[in-house]
């Protein structure tokens, strides 16, 4: 599963966000400054590592260590002064409220913080590849995942072995046609919980063979004999190659079997991987370059690839960003962060800077600019727009759902929007469309 770190991850958003990235089975390292509370709400079910954006030297390559994508909640918390009554209201050129009082200074969270937090995670963010096995720098963990399946299961006589040596997996062996066998292979573990590959399109190997085909097979269901989708590929006689396979050109197959109307290959439950040499092709049709004998495959990865980038950093900012200072603005419709920009350190002129910080970074994004939160359910339908004039209201539950909507969504990318609710309670939601419509920005 993708690992997404989650910036702020104690807040009203955050907290939900992690919820729901968990529901979905993905992997969550929380980046927090307080780690007891952090465990008080999430237990053992997230990674912890604490760290304070506003520091730093708190802040090391390890946080952003095998993440393929960011969620950033972070920001200076705006609360109620205890002890607020009608008799204590405050009047701000004649306009009447209630004093927030700013609890971190704005421009150390929202713009030093997010450009310290950039700085750490942009060189693990940018590659379209998502490393699945890499064998040129082996761990212990790898001998344990793979093993060989061969002919012997069915009689024959073939034997193969996947050894890892310093930089390279090597699968090689002696493949026999004696007893009517003819194939060699290894094979993962099934993986628990499955894979989730659907934001790629494909996988990537970089292989070294002998001038023979061979199989790359994938599976997406837990059964050891079941179904699995195969692809042929072909090698150079000791010669490097990158080898690219669609999710949408892998045959389904039973026992070298073709399987009519299995379907395309759904990459959002992959439970083991394979590579095989063998006599057949499909459908009893012989592979060409099959011969019987010693082989050698060299392996030095295995990844996912993907050519349309969905959004690989997820910033939750705030509507009303641009609005401070700007010509004929009537400050009764305004809320109290624009009203008092100012007197709150200047709040979203800062948040505004840590956006531009974000834009320029080379990352793909998502700047999500919610109107005032609130705690209700999030089941209303979703407007979005871009100038920063939208005003209203949007549950927190509808942004974290959002968020995690954006990191798998192509044309959400390098966007930035504003976004509330209207009354009427959504029956479902075209993420796609919505984002769609959107200029880059």
């Amino acid at each position: 599963m993708e690992k997404i770190l989650v910036v702020g991850a104690t807040g009203g958003v955050g907290k939900r966000v992690v919820s729901r990235l968990l529901q979905k089975n993905y992997r969550v390292r929380v980046l927090v400054r307080d780690v007891n509370k952090a465990r008080e709400l999430f237990g053992d079910t997230v990674e912890l590592f604490e760290a304070d954006l506003t520091i730093p030297e708190t802040l090391n390559t390890k946080l952003s260590e095998n993440i393929s994508a960011v969620i950033c909640c972070s920001g200076v918390k705006v609360q109620p002064v205890e002890g607020d009554t009608p008799t204590r209201e405050k009047y701000y050129q004649g306009i009447k409220f209630y004093m927030p009082e700013v609890v971190d200074s704005p421009e150390m969270v929202d713009y030093l913080g997010i450009q310290n937090l950039v700085t750490v995670v942009k060189n693990s963010l940018r590659s379209p590849l998502k490393p699945l096995f890499d064998f040129t720098n082996p761990s212990a963990d790898l001998k344990e995942i793979w093993g060989a399946i061969d002919d012997v299961v069915m009689g024959g006589v073939s034997e193969s072995s996947i050894k890892l040596n310093s930089d390279r997996a090597i699968f090689s062996g002696n493949v026999s046609v004696a007893n009517n066998g003819g194939f060699a292979s290894v094979r993962t573990r099934n993986f628990n919980p499955p894979w989730d590959l659907s934001s790629y399109e494909g996988i990537e190997l970089r292989v070294k063979g002998d001038g023979k085909r061979y199989k790359f097979l994938i599976r997406g269901e837990d059964k050891w004999d079941g179904m699995a989708y195969s692809y042929s590929f072909d090698t150079l006689d000791n010669t490097w190659m990158t080898i690219r396979i669609p999710f949408v050109a892998l045959i389904p197959v039973f026992r070298a079997k073709t399987v009519p109307n299995a379907g395309i290959f759904k990459p959002n439950q992959v439970y083991s991987m394979q590579l095989m040499l063998s006599k057949f092709e499909y459908d009893g049709a012989l592979n060409q370059k099959f011969f019987p004998g010693l082989f050698t495959l060299e392996i030095e990865s295995i990844k996912a690839y993907r050519d349309r980038i969905t959004p690989q950093f997820v910033m939750i900012s705030s509507a009303g960003v641009t609005r401070p200072g700007r010509p004929g603005l009537n400050l009764e419709e305004e809320p109290p962060a624009v009203r008092l920009n100012d007197q709150l350190g200047g709040i979203l002129t800062w948040k505004l800077r840590g956006e531009e910080v974000v834009r320029q970074s080379g990352i793909n994004y998502t700047i999500i600019r919610p109107c005032a939160l609130t705690e209700k359910p999030g089941d209303k339908v979703l407007v979005f727009d871009q100038g920063d004039n939208m005003r209203g209201q949007v549950s927190r539950d509808a942004i974290a759902k959002l968020c995690i909507q954006a990191l798998t969504i192509p044309e959400a990318s390098n966007k930035t929007f504003e976004v509330r609710e209207e009354e009427a309670i959504a029956n479902s939601i075209d993420w796609k469309s919505l984002f769609a419509n959107l200029k880059v920005y």
